[in-house]
């Protein structure tokens, strides 16, 4: 398949969705046309329908895999051979950094998407062409390439084979496309643990070393904490977790098990005592120490920008904690008030929401300017990154050597994978401003936009807008005038 018949199968790929659209329009999609009762027939119809884009579905991921691996062969063509290890790391980072840009997806997605797509039109024809034929989805696929990561050619093409080969030895007892995607994952994984050609022993040790924890933030003030643990050791969590949170039960608990299995673990995890967790969820005993259940407040180098009037208790706007976002305010002033060594509490204007200026003009980039930038760029101005971490590098946009100087408006906070990709591909950042970060330039001459953070007006209390607009009535002169120490139109809709 060339570049114009990819075209050409995408436009067939759109014509099918028209044409289905337009026949469960009339009516006419289902193939139950002898149904007596027509409203049987529509709902028959869209069925069928269902069941038709998701073959078109799986149509599409095979497509997009297809390009995504030429892509890679021929920007692996365009840039030659590498001449060091760093060089070949270097072009990676690019190759995945352009398709990730392209597609509006973080680098992670991109290098998944690109692996996965490799190893599809390359080790497993039966699956990709399973894939092309829509007769499995693009979950069964991804399965397939998790659970043939590792083994060898011949040890990959048996295990597909098995479920992908009606004619093969023994073969699996009906279509994998048939089992939903966790049932064929478990019976893949559990045929790939039998017929490993290495024993399990050997693979254990090899992958625990990959043990690691996870933090991933969530919405309304929460997050997800997972751990990537030896099966024994995590089962002894839970169970232990379990155990404790059971005999926490009782006539005057009331939080369900599930509560009281993370409050216990998250006390664990913050080094609190057992008693800390008997107490329930009442936050309003002036125990300013201790959140939700009981468990002790986290110490941490973070900043918490919060609005002026939510730090006074007048209102209930969200506060910002950096690296995790939106957070209620009873939880930043507890921070901020419980944390003072390990927060640095950030006021923003109540005119606009921008964060009041922390730092002072200097030579060299100080502490003020590190923080002046992480507030500026939320985290690492790369676009799709998500680091948030304390290390990101500052880094002049236009080299001192050069000519730069050591302002904000010259100034970028990468990660260090960004920033080894800025000095060690054609990857380069453009302008920034004071409020706003670098957007970037790829090799291929693509212009890609930062993000940053949306900084939104406060919301000032009803009853302030009506003492400001009573102290100023008749007023031929404000110093200042009362409508630049509001938000935009709020004292007007307050008239």
């Amino acid at each position: 398949m060339d570049s114009r018949a990819a075209v050409a199968t995408a436009e067939a790929l759109s014509v099918s969705f028209a044409e289905l659209a337009s026949a469960l329009r009339d009516g006419t999609g289902s193939g139950c046309s002898g149904e007596a009762d027509p409203m049987r027939r529509v709902a028959d119809g869209f069925l069928d329908g269902l069941a038709e884009i998701s073959r078109l579905d799986a149509k599409s991921a095979a497509l997009k895999a297809w390009l995504a691996a030429g892509y890679s062969a021929a920007a692996e063509a365009l840039a030659g051979p590498a001449t060091s290890p760093e060089d070949n790391t270097g072009q990676e980072m690019a190759l995945i950094a352009e398709v990730a840009c392209a597609l509006t997806v973080s680098e992670r997605a991109a290098g998944a998407l690109l692996a996965e797509a490799h190893a599809l039109t390359t080790a497993l024809p039966l699956t990709f062409s399973a894939l092309q034929a829509g007769t499995i989805s693009w979950q069964h696929a991804r399965i397939m390439v998790d659970e043939t990561i590792n083994l060898d050619r011949p040890a990959a093409a048996a295990l597909e084979a098995h479920f992908l080969d009606p004619h093969a030895v023994n073969p699996a007892r009906g279509f994998a496309g048939e089992l939903i995607p966790g049932r064929f994952r478990h019976k893949a994984r559990t045929w790939r643990e039998r017929h490993h050609p290495v024993s399990i022993e050997k693979r254990h040790t090899r992958s625990a070393a990959d043990r690691r924890l996870e933090y991933a933030p969530d919405r309304d003030g929460m997050a997800w904490l997972s751990a990537y643990l030896p099966a024994d050791t995590a089962a002894g969590i839970w169970n232990r977790a379990t155990t404790a949170a059971r005999a926490l039960q009782g006539p005057a608990e009331d939080r369900n098990l599930s509560q009281l299995r993370a409050d216990t673990v998250a006390t664990w995890l913050l080094g609190g005592s057992a008693d800390c967790i008997s107490g329930g969820t009442d936050l309003s005993s002036g125990r300013e120490s201790v959140g939700v259940g009981g468990v002790p407040s986290p110490r941490a180098q973070v900043l918490v920008t919060v609005p002026v009037m939510a730090l006074l208790g007048r209102t209930e706007e969200p506060a910002m904690l950096d690296g995790y976002g939106p957070i209620p305010p009873s939880v930043a002033r507890r921070l901020v008030a419980d944390g003072a060594e390990s927060f640095h509490r950030v006021l923003i204007d109540p005119r606009d929401g921008a964060p009041l200026e922390i730092g002072r003009t200097s030579y060299r980039l100080t502490k003020a300017q590190r923080q002046w930038l992480r507030l500026r760029d939320g985290k690492c101005p790369f676009p799709g990154c998500s680091n948030h971490s304390l290390d990101n590098e500052a880094d002049h946009i236009l080299a001192w050597a050069h000519g730069g100087t050591t302002g904000i408006s010259n100034l970028g906070q990468p990660c260090h994978k960004h920033h080894r990709l800025r000095h060690t591909t054609a990857w380069k950042p453009a302008a920034a401003t004071k409020n706003e970060p670098p957007s970037w330039i790829s090799p291929t001459g693509r212009h890609y936009a930062s993000e940053h953070p949306d900084w939104e007006p406060p919301h000032w209390p009803p009853e302030l807008l009506e003492e400001l607009r009573l102290q100023h009535v008749g007023a031929v002169i404000d110093d200042p005038p009362v409508d630049s120490l509001l938000p935009k139109g709020q004292l007007q809709d307050h008239h």
